[in-house]
């Protein structure tokens, strides 16, 4: 395994898609070898996009957040999705340190197909580990600041066009020694066999690092994966005998650094047998087209349709993201959401737009 993370670390480090974030001189596009990175890799990461003040903020506000979590209790969160009756607060879930909980399984719409090895966890271990919160932008101002961060935004347009979507928004935790593994996996589950399927129709996900990502904690990415369509994972898996994908590598980032991966390329991580932490703030985005009037079966068995009500309603968390991060940071110019371009002064963050947009913003999440 260690020849694996060392390998795997040298081809990530080849590969040329890193460095700080550039946009094209007419302001619209990401700097064409941003551009050339990112479509042949599926992944990019820009480095100390979140400064250290922004960065200590977000780490206040996750140990906030996590001081209101439950003690331990293994959360259904695709089910708190649908039926929570707790619209306010984030949810929670927890694991068996080391395990992993969605491989070889239905869960997730069933696309964790080959079960990842499980290491055995140190024999002081606790029965459960805290590896995912949901719902986020209620949790912690930091996190609804984070979502309407300038350069984030026009990233988001430059790639799905200036009306882009959202789609869902979480942080993923990997504790030391504990933290649980993800199976292999694309995020798309609906649009492989659409009529205008393109290599980026799933959208993509941010993921901001608040710690240093190794080898050995980071996500694992298949280079190039993204533009083979639906990938039969189970079968890549048997054929290689083992969970370590010869041609994946490592998303290695440091802390403020923020990756940008196609929700359609091939990824996964190992159990963090690691002694060093990671902590993901993962915000997802969608090109409004592959998203408007789309009808989806959701976990709990009910089908819903994205239409230009449900679009808008999930869309207004954009704009009072923007606002929240304006009224902490006076100086910087806020980003411009086309969609909401007139009716920013209906968008403000106040207490009244806390409840109206945000309390259960994430019921309305667009999955494709």
């Amino acid at each position: 395994m260690d020849e694996y993370f060392r390998s795997g670390a040298t081809r990530a480090r080849e590969l040329g898609n890193r460095g700080p974030v550039r946009f094209a001189p007419n302001g619209g596009s990401l700097h064409p070898e941003i551009e050339e990175a990112y479509r042949r890799c599926g992944f990019y990461v820009f480095e100390s996009l979140i400064d250290e003040g922004e960065l200590d903020e977000l780490h206040a506000g996750l140990a906030e957040m996590l001081a209101r979590a439950p003690a331990g209790s293994r959360i259904d969160v695709p089910d708190r999705e649908i039926t929570s009756q707790d619209r306010a607060r984030p949810a929670f879930a927890f694991a068996k340190p080391l395990s992993d909980p969605y491989g070889g399984t239905e869960a997730n719409y069933g696309r964790h197909p080959a079960k990842m090895s499980e290491p055995e966890p140190a024999d002081d271990a606790p029965d459960e580990t805290l590896y995912f919160v949901y719902g986020i932008l209620q949790g912690a101002e930091a996190c609804l600041r984070l979502y309407g961060h300038p350069d984030l935004l026009r990233i988001a347009a430059a790639i799905n066009g200036p009306d882009f979507t959202p789609f869902g928004d979480s942080i993923w935790i990997k504790e030391p020694g504990l933290g649980t593994s993800v199976a292999w996996h694309q995020d798309g589950t609906t649009h492989w066999g659409h009529a205008n399927w393109d290599e980026n129709i799933h959208g993509f996900n941010f993921m901001a690092q608040l710690c240093r990502t190794t080898p050995e904690n980071a996500l694992w990415v298949v280079p190039g994966s993204h533009k083979l369509g639906k990938i039969d994972i189970k079968a890549r898996v048997d054929a290689v005998g083992t969970d370590r994908l010869p041609d994946a590598v490592p998303m290695l980032c440091e802390p403020g650094d923020v990756a940008i991966c196609n929700r359609q390329a091939l990824h996964g991580s190992f159990a963090n047998t690691s002694a060093d932490r990671r902590v993901s703030i993962v915000i997802g985005f969608h090109r409004r087209d592959a998203v408007l009037n789309v009808e989806k079966k959701q976990r709990n068995g009910e089908t819903v349709i994205y239409d230009e009500d449900r679009v808008r309603q999930r869309s207004r968390a954009i704009q009072v993201a923007i606002d929240a991060r304006a009224q902490r940071y006076p100086h910087e110019t806020p980003y411009v959401y086309q969609p909401f371009v007139g009716e920013e002064a209906d968008n403000r963050y106040t207490e009244a737009t806390r409840k109206s947009v945000l309390q259960g913003y994430h019921l309305l999440n667009l999955g494709i």
